[in-house]
């Protein structure tokens, strides 16, 4: 059989970096048959071993490229996960939704064997009547009035669709826990480094982690294991904000909810603080990830716990642990 052929989206983003470095050394090695980098903007440095290619998943044109190089895998991590300064919900649907609907043409007309996506737990959306561990048998509910939540949905729901229409192509999907590393930022890891942690009054708020390292290794192994499917990624077991304070040595604020939607209606227009009222259901009802299928089905046991995964990046920071 023939060493596989990897295009990975969004290569230059976090998750893309670490990605496109493993599998440039798996190249070098002889285990895969090339990598290509593919985003709007060029990384600092490309591994040895890798190809840069540059391409907005919002336009077409894609397809020609993986028959270029001829491809057999894609690894789609492209998305806008923490938006920046100036960001719109118009755009991140063109780049969350449409730039998928791009990519999966492409693969579906250049032969593709196989699609990767990195999904989200957040796809199962932030709702009172979430069970407390979340299953891959349980619907993707994505709240509309949180965007990310939405177009992971939205995402998802065409993957199926594709299924049904295009079985040659074959999926693996990830739906992700939040993500800790040296040197990841984003929307969970910010809250993490205020002087007081906030919470909803009334809930527990328990989060989980992976790795970067072990998410890596998971995209990875995807390439070319005999399996397909959905699968939750996160380590085992989850951190309650109260444990999280504790591990940090900060204090817990705790608002009730409609005091703090309140709040954050009169300040998110202001541009006084990032989050909006919808935020409030994004730290009531967190969705917690049951990671059984990833280790039985899928054969991936993450190497760090939820604390674990934590700890590390507590460390990282400087942070008490």
């Amino acid at each position: 059989m023939n060493a596989a052929r990897v295009l990975v989206t969004g290569s230059s983003g976090y998750v893309g970096t670490l990605l496109l470095d493993a599998l440039a050394s798996r190249v070098a090695a002889g285990k895969l048959g090339a990598v290509v980098g593919a985003d709007v903007r060029e990384p600092p440095l490309l591994p040895a071993g890798a190809t840069f290619l540059r391409h907005d998943v919002r336009e077409t044109g894609l397809a020609a490229d993986l028959r270029a190089h001829r491809i057999t895998c894609v690894v789609h991590l492209a998305s806008i996960v923490t938006p920046g300064k100036g960001s719109t919900r118009a755009f991140e649907y063109s780049v969350d939704v449409e730039g998928t609907e791009r990519v999966l043409e492409a693969c579906v007309a250049a032969g593709v064997c196989r699609l990767v996506v990195t999904s989200s737990g957040a796809a199962y959306g932030y709702h009172a009547d979430n069970p407390a561990w979340l299953t891959e048998e349980h619907p993707v509910r994505g709240n509309e009035s949180f965007s990310y939540s939405w177009h992971k949905r939205l995402v998802e729901e065409m993957l199926a669709r594709a299924r049904g229409e295009h079985p040659a192509l074959e999926q693996v999907i990830f739906r992700v826990g939040t993500i800790l590393g040296a040197s990841v930022s984003n929307q969970i890891t910010a809250l993490f480094e205020k002087p007081r942690l906030l919470a909803v009054r009334g809930s527990a708020s328990p989060f989980v982690f992976i790795h970067d390292a072990d998410l890596v290794e998971v995209l990875a192994r995807a390439i070319d294991t005999p399996v397909t499917g959905i699968f939750n990624v996160a380590g085992d077991g989850a951190m309650t904000i109260d444990e999280i304070g504790a591990a940090l040595g900060k204090p817990v604020l705790r608002l009730p909810a409609w005091l703090l939607k309140g709040a954050l209606a009169l300040l998110h227009p202001l541009g006084l603080t990032r989050y909006g009222p919808a935020q409030v259901d994004f730290l009531r009802y967190r969705p917690v990830l049951d990671n059984a299928r990833l280790k039985a089905v899928f054969g991936f046991t993450p190497r760090l716990s939820s604390r674990q995964a934590f700890d590390a990046w507590a460390r990282s920071r400087g942070a008490q642990a």
